[in-house]
């Protein structure tokens, strides 16, 4: 099969796309025709050797975190899935791929309505973000605001937090035209970053009381600015680590706040951990992903031999959702 290989750690000079051996299924796996997978950060960490894949390193690097496709085989001890179905998923690497072996509990079905290519850009996105919400405990009439509103898992953090009742929805992003769209999706207070205080505008938009509920994919560089925007007993997850690793921390300003910070990631959790974080996505985003009230965002598309200028377009944070490569 084709796979986008990494030929040593650097820039996107180092994805080579070459013929591989097929991946062999065991008994409780699916085989599955990939149609297309998407970009996501990893898959720059790991290109530059820093966000190393789980487990031991394969004879064969491949990048790729989701996947959308269809199955081919079924192991023996399978149930629930047939040659043909359509299924979609995130794994630990090995989207770049065209073909790729997944526990058939680590698959969710693709609503009928949703094509594979647009299939493509769900998984890590609504996944990441769905479980990041449920560790909030948030609840209806709760207020939230999210970082990056414009990235895939932002795009997909505001259309859920919708669906859940969060009110008002708030959200970060780099330009107008982001926050214009993302209040297509469900955004009702658009904060740009650029020239605006994000603290003070959470703050004016609930009264004075804080976010009860923040995502951040900064990291370090929100962190105080983080508590401060967080309303009494206000529950913060930390997803990503864009603004840095290391920071300073008020504690008092935590404790007198009783706030929660939790940080959370779904690549190196245990096998039975992500099949859990699956059936719950399948459970309690899908059906709303078949009716067409969630939908995923797709930013562009782009071949599988152009996974170089992919990764570029990434790096520059111009896009708005995902960026997907396809198959064929």
């Amino acid at each position: 099969m084709k796979a986008v290989v990494i030929q040593g750690y650097g820039g996107p000079e180092v994805l080579e796309l070459r013929d591989v051996p097929d991946p062999v299924p065991g008994p409780e796996d699916l085989l599955i025709d990939i149609r297309a997978t998407a970009v996501n950060r990893g898959d720059l960490l790991q290109r530059m050797g820093l966000y190393s894949q789980p487990g031991p390193v394969p004879e064969h690097e491949i990048l790729g975190l989701e996947y959308a496709g269809e199955v081919a085989t079924v192991g023996e001890r399978v149930e629930g899935f047939a040659p043909g179905d359509r299924v979609m998923g995130i794994v630990v690497g090995g989207g770049y791929a065209e073909k790729i072996a997944v526990h058939h509990r680590m698959a969710a079905q693709v609503p009928e309505a949703v094509e594979l290519i647009d299939a493509a850009a769900i998984p890590e996105a609504f996944m990441t973000a769905h479980d990041a919400l449920v560790q909030t405990r948030i609840g209806a009439g709760e207020s939230v605001l999210i970082h990056a509103a414009g990235s895939g898992v932002g795009t997909a953090a505001v259309q859920i937090a919708a669906v859940l009742g969060a009110t008002p929805i708030m959200g970060t992003a780099g330009s107008a035209e982001k926050l214009d769209r993302a209040r297509e999706l469900g955004l009702e207070i658009g904060i740009c970053y650029r020239d605006e205080d994000f603290v003070e505008c959470a703050m004016a938009a609930t009264g004075g009381r804080g976010a009860d509920v923040i995502l951040d994919f900064i990291g370090a560089k929100y962190l105080e600015r983080n508590v401060a925007a967080l309303a009494q007993c206000g529950r913060m997850v930390v997803i990503g680590m864009l603004g840095g690793i290391a920071a300073e921390l008020n504690i008092a300003m935590l404790l007198a706040k009783r706030a929660e910070i939790r940080g959370t990631v779904l690549r190196p959790r245990p096998l039975e951990e992500k099949i859990a974080a699956t059936k719950a996505f399948e459970t309690a985003v899908v059906p709303h992903i078949a009716s067409g009230r969630v939908k995923p965002v797709v930013d562009r598309v782009y071949s599988i031999d152009e996974v170089a200028e992919a990764h570029e377009y990434m790096a520059t944070n111009q896009n708005f959702g995902k960026i997907v490569l396809s198959l064929g």
